[in-house]
């Protein structure tokens, strides 16, 4: 029997995370719900001028924040560390 060969990994691919991502996933469905949703009429509250002169400015917004929390609870993932490699190893999340 022949020995079958794989690919080469060195070799070179573009293509967008997009195009990875299949298009009925549920990363899909929580972008386009925080999306349409108003957040500051929910209540959350970004930093205010007083205390970005104190913290300084925020990395990533709320709504970034909101859509990782909700894949996190979709997905059953409840640790911080958990998530955090979820969102390294995953194509989802990136």
């Amino acid at each position: 029997m022949p020995i079958i060969n794989g690919l080469d990994r060195y070799q070179m691919s573009f293509s967008s995370l997009e195009d990875s991502i299949s298009s009925d996933n549920e990363v899909r469905f929580i972008d386009a719900f925080v999306d349409k949703l108003d957040l500051q009429q929910l209540g959350v509250q970004s930093l205010t001028a007083k205390d970005k002169k104190k913290d300084g400015r925020a990395a990533f917004s709320d709504a970034l924040f909101l859509k990782l929390y909700l894949y996190a609870y979709l997905n059953g993932i409840r640790s911080s560390r958990k998530l955090e490699r979820e969102a390294i190893r995953n194509i989802e999340l990136q």
